[in-house]
């Protein structure tokens, strides 16, 4: 029998422990009941995990022997909600859920529409009193 080494029962373990944190029902969540209204959550989920180890010679180690082995490993995941799913007899809406700027850069670019906007009203406003010339 082949022998597996120790960074792979890590692997193994971190990836069992996001499956067992994430589902179907992470996304799509259980439907809300709001009088004739039912609500259907729906996130956007982001994970990412590590692992990593090392394996060194102990000080009086014999050459025949196996090498000590250091290591860990870690996950993280990060829900976040972005719509409703939104049921009223025959209609289905999807109403979202506008994220908040994270930087000042994202608030930069949620503001240019607005500002544009606004930029072509005051060139496309006339002076009350003017006259157009003809030219």
């Amino acid at each position: 029998m082949e022998k597996t080494h120790p960074i792979n029962d890590m692997m193994a373990t971190t990836i069992q422990k996001v499956r067992d944190l994430v589902d179907a029902n992470t996304i799509v969540g259980e439907p809300i009941l709001a009088g004739d209204v039912t609500l259907i959550p729906v996130s956007k989920l982001s994970f990412g995990f590590g692992t990593g180890g090392s394996e060194y010679a102990t000080k009086n180690q014999l050459p025949e022997k196996e090498n000590a082995f250091g290591g860990g490993g870690g996950a993280g995941i990060k829900i976040t909600p972005v719509a409703f799913l939104v049921v009223s007899g025959e209609s289905v809406k999807l109403l979202t859920m506008a994220a908040p700027a994270d930087n000042t850069i994202d608030r930069v670019v949620d503001m240019v529409p607005g500002l544009v906007d606004k930029i072509s009203d005051l060139f496309e406003k006339k002076p009350k009193g003017s006259k157009e010339t003809a030219g």
